[in-house]
């Protein structure tokens, strides 16, 4: 990712924001880097910050379903890196919604790409601990 441009810059700011416990202020550079995409490439990150932020979690997996999808329009590897995230985003919201076969389903296409997703342990706790890459 190149780190000078508008709608990653505006996504680090977010992701900085989450860190220290602003999601009202994450939320916004996400959203702002959204309106700020003029590519398929800008758009699929900015759409995958903005999921992140969701507290419906329908809209989780509108906004990842948006990511992957202007994703699958870039016509280069510019993405290619990038979609072991969208899917293990993908399934973690289709958990979210209970729907385990298709979480599994995207969990599987993240382990293709080497990116192997590690359940929470934690009783009801469906989020995202780990993942690691295959060797």
């Amino acid at each position: 990712m190149d780190p000078t441009n508008p709608v990653i810059k505006l996504c680090m700011a977010g992701t900085q924001a989450e860190f220290h416990g602003q999601m009202e202020q994450a939320h916004a550079c996400y959203r702002q880097a959204w309106e700020t995409a003029r590519s398929d490439y800008e758009a699929c990150v900015a759409a995958h910050y903005v999921a992140r932020c969701q507290a419906d979690p329908l809209e989780e997996l509108r906004w990842n379903r948006i990511a992957l999808d202007k994703a699958d329009a870039v016509a280069d590897d510019q993405v290619r890196g990038f979609y072991p995230s969208l899917y293990l985003s993908l399934g973690q919201a289709h958990e979210h919604l209970g729907r385990q076969a298709e979480a599994d389903r995207f969990y599987a296409l993240a382990a293709e790409l080497g990116v192997i997703h590690q359940p929470d342990t934690r009783p009801g706790d469906t989020r995202l601990r780990d993942t690691h890459l295959r060797d």
